[in-house]
């Protein structure tokens, strides 16, 4: 039975995490209705959302490789100016939840976990974004995006790290309807995952050290992280379709249906 529940751990993290449904609005529902501590383990947490971050890496793998090497190809040589602006553009972007999260993550969480029937005000806010760019048709490209596109689209991702508001989601919208393509606007969504889910597991990494936690369960952890690549791999690929055919909006369907649930429940 308890390699059943890292499987089902491994599953939902690697299911809610790339798509615009917020993994942290259902984890902390998940964790309310059921009244468990399954979420609780830091190390989980970190070994799960390293294994979304590598499948997710390995999707964007030359692209992540090209603009590391253009940035400093332009600091070094003054070459690939293109990719240093499209590197200073994810800088810009990932700024502004960097100082939200610092300020306002922990103390949000607490009051939260207190009061969970506002994360579904969180997923009711999500659900009605998506609605926003049912009929987006932007036509610019990863050059054309400004810096002032990326300070707003980074101004939509702070306001994910309240539970309940989907941070792919936000940030697919505010890149929609700054008149981004679709192939551009979910590129640039998951090239600002990558500074964002770094953080996040450094400060997870360092919680563990402080707490001197010690993982006890190594090969129950590995296989939560076989199947939370996997799966989120597998919700990528469809985020990706939907997204490409204008159908994002599908997933405000769901998300309304999650938001009255929870308001409704937990009043």
């Amino acid at each position: 039975m308890e390699v059943i529940k890292y499987i089902f751990l491994g599953l939902i993290q690697g299911f809610t995490e790339p798509l615009p449904i917020s993994s942290s609005g259902h984890i902390f529902l998940i964790k309310s209705i059921f009244n468990t501590n399954l979420f609780d383990d830091l190390n989980l947490e970190i070994f799960l959302n390293f294994a979304s971050f590598i499948a997710i890496l390995f999707i964007y793998r030359k692209e992540v490789i090209k603009t590391l090497k253009g940035f400093f190809n332009y600091i070094i040589k003054k070459k690939n100016k293109e990719d240093f602006n499209y590197a200073m553009k994810i800088i810009v972007g990932t700024i502004p939840v960097g100082i939200f999260g610092l300020i306002v993550k922990n103390p949000l969480e607490k009051i939260l976990s207190e009061n969970i029937f506002f994360v579904g005000f969180g997923f009711l806010f999500t659900a009605v974004a998506l609605l926003l760019v049912m009929n987006s048709n932007g036509t610019k490209e990863d050059k054309d995006i400004t810096f002032k596109d990326a300070l707003i689209i980074g101004l939509f991702q702070a306001v994910s790290v309240v539970p309940g508001i989907s941070r792919s989601g936000f940030v697919l919208v505010a890149s929609l309807l700054r008149g981004l393509d679709n192939k551009t606007a979910i590129k640039y969504t998951f090239m600002l995952y990558f500074p964002v889910s770094i953080a996040s597991m450094l400060l997870g990494v360092k919680d563990v050290v402080t707490a001197n936690i010690i993982p006890i369960l190594p090969i129950y952890y590995l296989i939560g992280m076989v199947f939370a690549g996997l799966m989120t791999y597998i919700s990528y690929k469809w985020l990706t379709r939907l997204v490409e055919k204008n159908n994002l909006w599908k997933f405000s369907i769901y998300i309304f249906a999650i938001a009255l649930f929870t308001i409704m429940f937990f009043i």
